[in-house]
């Protein structure tokens, strides 16, 4: 299987720098209009992406919620949420919803953002209406009891302790978005700070769920081996017999930043880091916020900027100047209220810290100041091209893909106009993003240092893991 993924991923590359070099605008030949959607009568949206190559199906109902939503306090609530979706119903007993799915012959899962969260299944066709029954009851008919709700908030706080508290890695990246972000709900993780966790209720979970678990609060996305027609006569049959949320605003209202007037620098000292590293972050536009061509620019600009051992900051700090050993960066644009820019390295044995980062300062200046060349911009753009090209061969990515965009408020028209839009993309339209936004003002960089004499929490110093949780 292996070989296999490779060679095709091998020839759909091949297949694009072919594209790409007899006519820049050939892109948009193999990514026109695939997806079919309308909206049911209560408000709830559905797209269709139809897939015949094989008797099967990806469901999943996203609704535009996430933990930037949550009322401040009360952070980890929708994550809370999600876990708690899986207990019981009126027609489904505690802890069957999975089990009942698997005994179909599928697979489940969820999970939560700062702007959505999503359920989904993947199924063989003739078990999509049992998928849509199912998850159509769970929208409306969840119970919650008090001893269930308890013993899921362990395995939520567990889940923390396990993936953040014994993480350095990712105690700096916690700390850094809480400092990137003055107000912004982004700030928050979307696991929740453990001491808001610890006081979460069955009423709260139950507030949140009445309010935002709606039809007209929700996305549809079914793929793979179905029509427009039946997904239709299934979804109102289903989804449809549930009444519409009027207290659901069609506008999502948060708190925004103020302008940023300084860069922040955040230094973790833990004994378990295992090397000297640094990450930075910017505040950026996503596809959401962006001028037109903007975040296509800013993802072509981290592409060459920071993928892969072609990259420039990989090339200058790792096979250049040995003061890494590994380097990159990336850009978020899929964001409700902004997007981030993403930088990391990991010193090589002796290097210190600060010549590292002047080393990524050199490299982001000199594509603010000189830009990225033709060949660079080429490439960045038919690298782009494969990965779309061979992630549309999966139905279950597919989803995802529509899903996000229209999560956020997006269309099915920008999803599948945007290998088009990159096209169009200029070395100017990089070279000026880079000049706007490697601005340290818009940044924070934090160091992670390995140091017995750290202030950060030792094992012993956390709370005591929950003996009777299992994490989902």
């Amino acid at each position: 299987m292996r070989l296999m993924t490779l060679t095709r991923l091998s020839l759909l590359t091949i297949l694009a720098l072919l594209m790409l070099a007899v006519n820049p605008q050939a892109n948009a030949t193999d990514t026109g209009v695939r997806a079919s959607e309308f909206k049911l009568s209560n408000g709830m949206d559905v797209v269709v992406i139809p897939d015949h190559r094989a008797p099967v199906v990806t469901h999943m109902v996203w609704y535009r919620v996430g933990a930037a939503d949550e009322k401040r306090g009360s952070s980890g609530i929708a994550h809370f949420l999600e876990h708690l979706m899986f207990k019981s119903t009126d027609k489904i007993p505690v802890g069957e919803f999975s089990k009942i799915v698997g005994r179909l012959g599928g697979q489940d899962n969820a999970f939560t953002g700062q702007d959505a969260t999503a359920y989904f299944q993947r199924v063989a066709k003739d078990r999509l209406g049992t998928m849509m029954e199912m998850e159509a009851d769970r929208m409306v008919n969840l119970r919650l009891d008090e001893k269930e709700v308890l013993t899921e908030r362990d395995v939520i706080l567990e889940e923390r302790r396990s993936r953040i508290d014994n993480n350095p890695a990712a105690l700096l990246n916690e700390q850094m978005n809480a400092a990137l972000y003055l107000n912004d709900p982004y700030g928050v993780p979307v696991i929740g700070w453990y001491h808001e966790m610890q006081k979460l209720s069955r009423q709260d979970a139950l507030t949140f769920y009445k309010h935002y678990y709606a039809p007209n609060n929700a996305i549809l996305i079914v793929s793979g081996d179905v029509t427009a027609d039946e997904v239709k006569k299934l979804a109102e049959a289903t989804y449809g017999k549930i009444p519409a949320n009027p207290d659901i605003s069609p506008v999502r209202h948060r708190p925004t930043d103020p302008p940023a007037i300084a860069p922040r620098r955040i230094e973790l000292k833990d004994p378990r880091a295992g090397n000297f590293s640094l990450q930075r972050y910017y505040i950026v536009p996503s596809y959401v916020t962006a001028k037109p061509g903007q975040a296509e620019a800013l993802d072509l600009l981290m592409k060459i900027a920071g993928s892969g051992s072609t990259s420039r900051l990989y090339k200058k700090l790792v096979v250049a100047s040995k003061l890494a050993s590994s380097a990159g960066g990336d850009y978020s644009g899929s964001g409700l209220d902004g997007g981030n820019i993403s930088l990391y390295a990991v010193a090589a044995d002796g290097v210190p810290l600060p010549k590292v980062e002047a080393a990524i300062d050199e490299v982001l200046a000199d594509i603010a100041k000189n830009g990225v060349t033709d060949a660079e911009l080429a490439r960045a753009k038919s690298s782009f091209l494969a990965d779309y090209i061979y992630e549309s061969d999966n139905q279950a990515t597919l989803a995802r893909r529509y899903g996000w965009s229209l999560a956020v408020g997006r269309t099915v028209a920008d999803v599948e106009s945007w290998p088009d839009a990159i096209s169009k993309v200029t070395a100017d339209d990089v070279k000026k993003v880079a000049a706007q936004y490697f601005d340290l003002r818009l940044s924070v960089t934090g160091y992670l240092v390995p140091d017995q004499t750290g202030v950060a929490q030792s094992e012993e110093d956390l709370p005591p893991p929950s003996s009777d949780s299992v994490l989902r």
